[in-house]
């Protein structure tokens, strides 16, 4: 039963291109699919997530290695900047503009954990970084956000706080309480979790296409092009630094997993919750959502190919 969940659970790039193409195709099959279903979809990713912690965990943050606190000031350092300065570059549209940066303000999510575990990095590491970047969160995400675009859009800096307390910060803390006090049956859950995970993420990413599909298809060269150019970035840097920052391979690799992915669902839910008046800027967080899966499984394959090369490690 683990096995046949771990190995659907994989196969998340390629759910999330099928709904991709059936939210682009057939707009209506996602009608179902409410504003209120996403946030209450992402509290049970986050919940998820928060049945796989422990208070150790967190306890890590103070005595961590250098790895941990270089990864997670890279994340909130480097994305945010591509994210404002890509808009800017290529000029796009003021929602789009913004739907960018916002998503590159975001923490890591749970897709990266499983790239992480395919691409032979440091796993723990990861789900470290994910779970104190999405910790840091509910204080840099709205201040980013807001240094970033406040030029372009009055952001509610509070008002993002508070959803990010209620849909992460809440859920998460109930999941590591039911993980500290009712550990067995957290464990059982915590099999099926991660594939629950995925389908709700694809299920947001699939209502935001379908609900934003004319859009899309008017612009998307441009969004298709500004979002891959964000990850393929920001792989890129997250890897490069942590080199230059003396990390080791796997922490390397993790270090580019963790930067280069977002919490493209948590993304999604804000633009959903302050945007109204920019309808697109949910857009690019859900193009972000199968993008960034794409490009971390090809990162995964690759750095797995020079695994089996240099030690023949083929699981």
């Amino acid at each position: 039963m683990q096995t046949c969940f771990r190995w659907l659970t994989n196969l998340f790039p390629l759910w999330s291109v099928l709904v991709a193409v059936v939210a682009l195709a057939w707009p209506g099959a996602f009608d179902w699919y409410s504003g209120t279903m996403i946030r209450v979809g992402l509290g049970i990713i986050m919940l998820g997530m928060g049945l796989t912690l422990t208070l150790d965990d967190f306890r890590r943050v103070f005595v961590i290695p250098f790895a941990l606190l270089g990864g997670v000031a890279l994340q909130f350092a480097v994305m945010p900047f591509l994210g404002w300065g890509i808009g800017h570059m290529m000029q796009l549209p003021r929602d789009m503009a913004v739907g960018l940066v916002l998503v590159s303000c975001c923490p890591g999510g749970t897709a990266s954990n499983v790239v992480a575990f395919l691409a032979r990095a440091n796993v723990a590491l990861s789900v470290s970084m994910t779970g104190i970047s999405t910790m840091l969160a509910v204080v840099l995400t709205p201040l980013l956000t807001k240094l970033y675009v406040n030029e372009r859009v009055s952001v509610d800096a509070l008002g993002l706080l508070q959803s990010i307390l209620i849909i992460v910060i809440l859920p998460v803390a109930a999941g590591v309480g039911i993980n500290r006090f009712f550990g067995k049956a957290a464990r059982r859950v915590a099999v099926v979790s991660p594939f629950v995970s995925v389908v709700f993420i694809i299920l947001i990413v699939g209502y935001i296409l379908a609900q934003n599909r004319d859009s899309i298809l008017e612009n998307w060269r441009m969004l298709v092009a500004a979002v891959l150019l964000l990850h393929v970035a920001g792989f890129g840097l997250g890897y490069g630094l942590a080199k230059l920052m003396k990390f080791d391979e796997q922490s390397s690799r993790t270090v580019s997993i963790e930067v280069g992915m977002q919490n493209s669902g948590l993304g999604t839910a804000l633009a959903t919750e302050h945007f109204t008046a920019l309808p697109l800027v949910a857009v690019p967080c859900a193009v972000s959502a199968v993008t960034h899966c794409i490009i971390g499984s090809i990162a995964a394959g690759v750095w797995r190919m020079i695994n089996v090369r240099s030690t023949g490690d083929q699981q």
